[in-house]
C-alpha cells in the first residue's frame, strides 16, 4: 500500500508574530517544488491565529496544535481544547510529545485520552512513542514503545488508527543533535508497524510513522528513503524555511 509521506513542523515554543509571518512566507515560497508530500506546521497556540490567516487558502500546507486538554471545554485555566484548534482551521495536534511527557508528566493513559480527545474534535492526532538512552542502552526500546502504543489502541482501538499518525521519536535524539541511524530507525519503524499488524493488518499497511529526533536536510532523505518510515516531525529544523523546504524535498526524492 503506497503512503503519501508526511512532514510536519513541531515549532516548540519559539517564535513572534513576525518571525511565524517570515517563516511561513518563506514555506509558501518553496512549496511548489515539493509534490505529493503533506506539509504541515504546528506553531504555538497564540501564534496559531498568524499562521492560519496567511496559510488559508494556500492548499498546499496543513497547521496543527502542537498539544491539546481531554475536556472540549471547561474549567480549566490555561487549557487549549480541541473544538478550539478546529475553529482556528487546525487539522492536526501533536499527542504525547517526550516533552509532554518527560517535563509535564503525561502518562500513558493522559496520552490515550488525548487521542480520544483530538479524534472527537476531528483533529488527527499525531501520537509520539519513544524511549530514553537509558531504557535503548538497556535493551527496553521494544518493550517502552509496544506499551505506549497499546495504550493508545487499547483506548481507542486499532481501527481509530485510520484517523492518526504515529510519530517514532527516540528522546535522547530530540534536540540533541544525535539521530538514530536509518538502520536504528527502521528497526523501531518496522517493530511498531508489526505489533499493530497482529491486531490488523489493514491498519498497519495504512498508517503513516513518522521518525523525530535532529532530523536535518543533511540526514533526511537516507531516513526518508527507509521501507516504514513515512516522513518527518521536525523540531528546529522546521524554524528555517529553506532548511524545512530541503527536509520536504527529501521525502519527495526518497520516494520517487
Amino acid at each position: 500500500m503506497s503512503r503519501r509521506p508526511l512532514v510536519a513542523g513541531n515549532w516548540k515554543m519559539n517564535g513572534t508574530r513576525a518571525a511565524a509571518a517570515e517563516l511561513v512566507t518563506g514555506i509558501l515560497a518553496g512549496i511548489d517544488a515539493v509534490a505529493d508530500v503533506e506539509v504541515v506546521v504546528c506553531p504555538p497556540f497564540i501564534l496559531i491565529p498568524e499562521v492560519a490567516e496567511r496559510l488559508r487558502g494556500s492548499g498546499r500546507i496543513g497547521w496543527g496544535g502542537q498539544n491539546l486538554d481531554t475536556h472540549p471545554a471547561g474549567a480549566y485555566t490555561g487549557e487549549i481544547s480541541g473544538p478550539m484548534l478546529r475553529d482556528f482551521g487546525c487539522t492536526y495536534v501533536i499527542v504525547g510529545h517526550s516533552e509532554r511527557r518527560t517535563l509535564f508528566g503525561e502518562t500513558d493513559a493522559v496520552v490515550a485520552e488525548k487521542y480520544a480527545a483530538a479524534q472527537s474534535a476531528d483533529l488527527v492526532p499525531i501520537v509520539c512513542v519513544g524511549e530514553t538512552l537509558e531504557e535503548r542502552e538497556a535493551g527496553l526500546t521494544e518493550r517502552v514503545v509496544e506499551r505506549q502504543l497499546a495504550a493508545v489502541l487499547e483506548r481507542n482501538g486499532v481501527e481509530s488508527l485510520a484517523r492518526a499518525v504515529i510519530a517514532y521519536e527516540p528522546v535522547w535524539a530530540i534536540g540533541t543533535g544525535r539521530t538514530a541511524s536509518p538502520g536504528q530507525a527502521q528497526e523501531v519503524h518496522r517493530f511498531l508497524r508489526e505489533r499493530i499488524a497482529a491486531r490488523d493488518p489493514r491498519a498497519a499497511a495504512a498508517v503513516r510513522i513518522l521518525y523525530g529526533g535532529s532530523v536535518k536536510g543533511s540526514n533526511a532523505r537516507e531516513l526518508f528513503a527507509q521501507p516504514d518510515i513515512d516522513g518527518g516531525l521536525i523540531g528546529g529544523a522546521s524554524l528555517n524555511a529553506e532548511e524545512f523546504l530541503t527536509i520536504c524535498r527529501a521525502a519527495v526524492r526518497a520516494r520517487g
